[in-house]
């Protein structure tokens, strides 16, 4: 490339492809006048097209976050185990309670060493639960707290066995897992144990569920204020009055026609102290599961998670139901 083809072309001068032509000045005439007139000529404007409309989205349809199928299913099938034991020997309802006290201990215990390596021991834990129960259903409150402190001596004494290094927040953990399972469990058993226990026990159990489906249905159906969003984000206050609503008219229809001696008013109070237990339960273990980390205690039941994911607004709530019926209609 030399300099020439950097300078700018002289007036009149043709330049081509490549550059200025050397032939000299361009051709003058009518014909190159008028090509050089196409060549400017302006390109015609074309309208741009208008966008077509985007057609509006549809709102997303609120989903639960389980299998409701499964969810359902599983609800039936415990329900019927539970009535069929109540109604067909009462024994058979303590065996219950044993071996979901037993497989929430597991739960709890198996969580915490996976989360926090923290080995809360959970054979000591096990038996000395067995033990409250069958001591709450036989002897009653005195036996269940007697059974309660031997349990504590056998944890403390159990975890010796092993090094000393995480003795203390081990041990505590366990006599927490024992007090929060087992012991409160043990306010069914000494319900079962009243003359109209079993009438008492199925109370205590529709209440809770009561509650729960009326604080879900309404927060599903209505929810748009949080209850508590740090703890638990799907939680809404409609869906507290919800379960406020729905466990006040249940529980003046059971104290009316099946708690024996009881009446509607007391019906309206035993609902509302069922709906707050049962939501305050709920939200203690959602923090617990926050702490750990994990969404739901365990696996065994589809559309659940696992026994203490049914057991948390039920364990709070057996030993506020117990004190209450207690109160108003006598230990029976």
């Amino acid at each position: 490339m030399n300099d020439s083809s950097w300078r700018a072309p002289a007036r009149g001068e043709y330049v081509g492809a490549w550059g200025p032509s050397d032939q000299g000045p361009a051709p003058a005439g009518p014909a190159h006048d008028a090509h050089q007139a196409e060549q400017t000529r302006p390109m015609p404007i074309v309208p741009p097209e208008e966008p077509m409309p985007t057609p509006p989205t549809p709102p997303q349809k609120k989903r639960a976050g389980r299998d409701l199928r499964a969810a359902i299913g599983v609800g039936a099938g415990l329900g019927a185990v539970i009535v069929a034991s109540l109604f067909v020997w009462k024994a058979a309802f303590i065996g219950v309670i044993a071996v979901a006290v037993v497989v929430g201990l597991w739960e709890l215990t198996s969580r915490l060493e996976e989360r926090k390596e923290i080995k809360a021991p959970l054979v000591p834990l096990a038996v000395g639960g067995t033990a409250m129960i069958v001591a709450g259903y036989v002897r009653g409150a005195e036996g269940a707290w007697v059974a309660m402190a031997l349990t504590t001596l056998a944890v403390l004494v159990w975890r010796m066995t092993e090094p000393p290094g995480g003795y203390l927040k081990d041990v505590t953990a366990g006599v927490f897992a024992a007090f929060y399972v087992p012991f409160l469990a043990t306010f069914v058993a000494m319900m079962l144990a009243a003359d109209d226990g079993v009438q008492r026990v199925i109370t205590f159990l529709l209440l809770t569920v009561v509650s729960d489906t009326g604080a879900y249905a309404v927060g599903w159906r209505f929810g748009k204020r949080k209850l508590a969003p740090r703890i638990s984000p799907g939680k809404t206050r409609e869906g507290l009055g919800g379960a406020i609503v729905f466990a006040m008219a249940a529980g003046a229809l059971c104290m009316e026609f099946l708690v024996r001696g009881g009446t509607w008013w007391q019906g309206l109070l035993l609902g509302l102290a069922v709906a707050a237990s049962a939501t305050l339960g709920d939200l203690g273990e959602s923090m617990i599961k926050r702490d750990l980390g994990i969404k739901d205690m365990g696996t065994l039941l589809p559309g659940h998670g696992g026994i203490m994911d049914r057991l948390d607004s039920l364990l709070p709530t057996a030993p506020v139901v117990w004190l209450l019926l207690v109160v108003f209609v006598g230990a029976g």
